[in-house]
């Protein structure tokens, strides 16, 4: 039994926050946020929108495009590091908003690999006998993010992605290989304080501004470039493909340079990759299936295409996804 993506679908909020906009609230310029980033905008929800809105409008749009129904979804995987709340999860509240009765319907945390790590689940749910699996990735990071914080307000925009994983027998329409890792030693680079039982809301956490993102730029730097290299070189190892048999890397969208860097170490072109950075910023578990889905549009894909999805996360998280369109 093979697993494909069958549909997909986003969402992203209307409203948009220019990198202008940022040089009125922090000390910064578009200048030095495109320099050191490459983002120049990122959509903002409002605060009546909460994570589960974002999402369940992307599922929606994935369903239609798979050409199923809510009633054919098996299970519904939501990745966030952004849940309406602690609990219920959010996948439940999805289920609801998108009409999915008595589905399996849970969250995951895995930070900005979330996507991929569903896919990966949904994959081997497939290869167990479900069918039609709904994998989103939503974050409204923008509600955790300290806009006093200069090094980090530049960086998160909000939005939601969805595939349907429907079961199959096409060898060349397929996942091929996923490669998934973690390191949690290295959980304080970037990480939210407060919120949880080891540091639950209180007078001192919230004047202690310890609910925003807290993140060691330079540190983080270096760990994400080193995984998405690991990712990529790994998922290809697996699939026993070479990395000039890819036709478009899709990474997660973070920053530019990280990027780069592992175009560099693959020794494939940019024009090989596929980069919407600039449009959207940082949208964490959602990056990847907005970037899969402008890729489509664009006609960037195309049919029988090796397409290598990959991506690091809080937590340390990292991994890789290797499709045939």
């Amino acid at each position: 039994m093979k697993s494909y993506i069958s549909g997909i679908g986003t969402y992203v909020p209307e409203k948009i926050l220019t990198n202008f906009d940022l040089e009125k609230i922090v000390e910064t310029s578009d200048e030095w946020i495109r320099t050191r980033s490459g983002i120049s905008e990122r959509h903002i929800a409002d605060e009546r929108t909460a994570t589960s809105d974002l999402a369940a409008m992307a599922a929606k749009r994935a369903i239609a495009n798979a050409n199923i129904t809510p009633h054919d979804v098996a299970a519904i995987i939501l990745a966030t590091a952004t849940p309406d709340m602690l609990f219920p999860s959010t996948a439940c509240l999805v289920q609801t908003k998108i009409g999915a009765p008595k589905v399996m319907a849970f969250d995951i945390s895995a930070g900005c690999s979330g996507f991929l790590y569903g896919l990966g689940i949904a994959d081997s749910f497939v290869k167990n006998g479900m069918d039609n699996i709904l994998v989103i990735g939503a974050d409204t990071l923008s509600k955790i993010t300290d806009y006093a914080d200069r090094t980090t307000c530049v960086l998160f925009g909000d939005g939601a992605g969805a595939a349907i994983i429907s079961k199959g027998n096409d060898e060349e329409k397929c996942i091929i290989a996923s490669y998934f890792a973690s390191e949690g030693e290295d959980w304080a680079l970037l990480y939210q304080p407060a919120g949880g039982s080891k540091m639950p809301a209180s007078h001192q956490s919230i004047d202690e501004r310890q609910h925003y993102i807290k993140m060691a730029g330079n540190e983080v730097f270096k760990l994400a470039t080193r995984a998405m290299i690991e990712s990529s070189i790994e998922t290809l190892r697996r699939a026993n493909i070479q990395p000039e048999e890819v036709n478009l890397l899709i990474p997660h969208q973070a920053n530019i340079r990280i990027i780069e860097a592992t175009a560099k170490r693959l020794n494939m072109p940019m024009d090989k990759v596929f980069v919407n950075l600039d449009k959207y910023g940082n949208t964490s578990t959602a990056s990847i299936p907005i970037a899969l889905e402008e890729a489509l549009q664009s006609g960037r894909i195309k049919e029988g295409d090796l397409v290598l999805m990959v991506a690091f996360g809080a937590g340390f998280t990292w991994g890789g996804v290797l499709v045939r369109w």
